[in-house]
């Protein structure tokens, strides 16, 4: 229902913020992540925002990146997860490192997350890869982007998808990105790129 909201950071809780649009304080949960960088309070901030709706609550989570919007979207949609426990992960892990875990099967960074044992951790792993595996992972017929990728690229491309962009937004944002770099280097440079 709400995509953003832009206001003035208004408060701060352990796990949510205040957001003040148009006379009406937001109570916004987040990430750690989010809290850490929101900034001062009375400064101007635009929250990505999801508005959970179930019996008897209506609460919105909201992040300050569409990236770390989109992991929390992923996340909600792993069957038997939940908000808070896809807030958890959000708080031990960047969009970055999370997908590198997934297409790692790394389920000890995921575990990480306060309330995640590893059978929630294998089913997140399985249902993202799934998910990404069903995508359209056809190449762009673009001689730049079809040149030889490294394994690191295309582990990077993979975990983009994991993130939610299609594979020729991924291919694009990693085409020209130095090879030598590891995997989430290439990830965080190439989320630079989506971000413009």
């Amino acid at each position: 229902m709400y995509y953003y909201i832009k206001g003035i950071y208004a408060q701060k809780g352990d796990n949510y913020i205040v957001v003040d649009a148009g006379g009406i304080g937001y109570m916004i949960y987040t990430s750690s992540e989010s809290l850490s960088k929101v900034g001062e309070i009375g400064s101007n901030i635009t929250v990505y925002t999801y508005l959970y709706v179930r019996e008897g609550v209506m609460d919105i989570y909201g992040f300050l990146t569409i990236e770390e919007k989109n992991m929390f979207l992923n996340l909600i949609g792993v069957s038997g997860v939940g908000p808070k426990a896809a807030l958890s992960i959000l708080s031990v892990t960047t969009p970055a490192s999370f997908a590198v875990a997934v297409i790692t099967k790394d389920v000890k960074t995921i575990t990480k997350a306060q309330g995640v044992g590893p059978k929630a951790a294998q089913r997140i792993i399985l249902e993202l890869t799934d998910k990404m595996n069903n995508s359209d992972l056809c190449i762009p017929e673009d001689t730049e982007v079809t040149e030889m990728l490294s394994d690191n690229k295309s582990e990077a491309i993979s975990a983009l998808m994991v993130l939610g962009y299609s594979s020729m937004d991924a291919h694009s944002a990693v085409k020209n990105i130095d090879n030598s770099l590891d995997v989430e280097e290439i990830i965080k440079k190439a989320l630079l790129k989506l971000m413009k």
